[in-house]
């Protein structure tokens, strides 16, 4: 059996352990491909899995991916997570449905292009000193604003040339995230798999180590795992793999941040055998996709 393993023209730069899974794979009968995405004339029908493993650099150019998307899941290959759930998960607008059904998330503010006259509001609506401000299709920090009133000249004129044409997110800034950073529980077939804690370097925000945040594995807290596995259950159809992502605000509740389900970094090499499980996962899915 095929599978390909969707990445990106140039990975050079990204922590990217995907791979970690490609022996275990093999070990079932498998052969893996990685194929940059923006390669064309790729023949899906040749794949039996098309997995989408680190096309991380896709949110300038969403409208090209998703045809991408849509060209694997109109071919006989089945696309991991299923193709539904791309469509929903590619823009962060999906924390409004989740909102609107029960989960707490870091509270947000929406506009599909930038005013400068707006500008103000933005502070008066998160009720924060500090906001994010973060393009609604975005991939490892790219874009993201710390804003403080008031905002310097060239801070506006880059906010202008970023989101003239964008659209985003506001969220108050929540200072949490300097210190203890942001927590990520890992899902496989429906059951979790391990966590880690992303803590930012001195002096920044962002908790991807691509910028120097540090990566350690942790045990969830009972709280913790309850709003990850209640998020999860709002999910249809049952995803393949999920990475769901918190910051603690006041006390011991979490904020969601992000359900990322289609090419989330899983951390396989913080647990020993996730990569194996993660194997399993997908040929398992093929099977289940071929009995369906």
């Amino acid at each position: 059996m095929r599978c390909a393993f969707l990445t990106m023209d140039d990975t050079e730069g990204w922590s990217i352990d995907a791979g970690l899974c490609i022996p275990h794979l093999e070990t079932l009968g498998w052969r893996v491909d990685w194929i940059p995405w923006r390669r064309p004339d790729v023949n899906w029908d040749s794949y039996d899995l098309v997995y989408t493993a680190a096309p991380w650099d896709y949110p300038d150019n969403a409208v090209e991916f998703m045809q991408v998307i849509e060209a694997v899941a109109g071919s006989t290959a089945a696309l991991v997570n299923p193709a539904e759930l791309v469509r929903w998960n590619v823009a962060k607008t999906y924390l409004r449905d989740l909102q609107s059904r029960g989960i707490a998330i870091v509270p947000s503010q929406w506009y599909e292009r930038f005013v400068q006259q707006d500008l103000p509001a933005w502070f008066e609506r998160a009720a924060a000193r500090k906001i994010i401000a973060k393009p609604v299709i975005s991939a490892n920090a790219a874009n993201t604003f710390l804003l403080e009133a008031p905002v310097d000249a060239a801070t506006l004129h880059k906010l202008e040339a970023v989101f003239a044409e964008r659209a985003f997110m506001v969220q108050p800034f929540i200072e949490n995230i300097r210190s203890e950073g942001e927590f990520s529980l890992f899902y496989i077939d429906g059951e979790l798999s391990h966590a880690i804690q992303k803590i930012p370097k001195s002096g920044d925000f962002r908790v991807q180590e691509e910028h120097g945040a540090s990566i350690v594995r942790v045990k969830p807290g009972e709280n913790l795992r309850a709003v990850a596995d209640a998020v999860l259950r709002l999910v249809e159809p049952a995803p393949v793999y999920a990475r769901v992502d918190f910051v603690r605000a006041t006390g011991d509740q979490f904020l969601l941040m992000e359900l990322e389900l289609i090419e989330p970094s899983m951390y396989l090499r913080m647990d020993e055998s996730a990569a194996r499980r993660f194997a399993s996962a997908l040929n398992g899915y093929i099977a289940q996709t071929r009995a369906g």
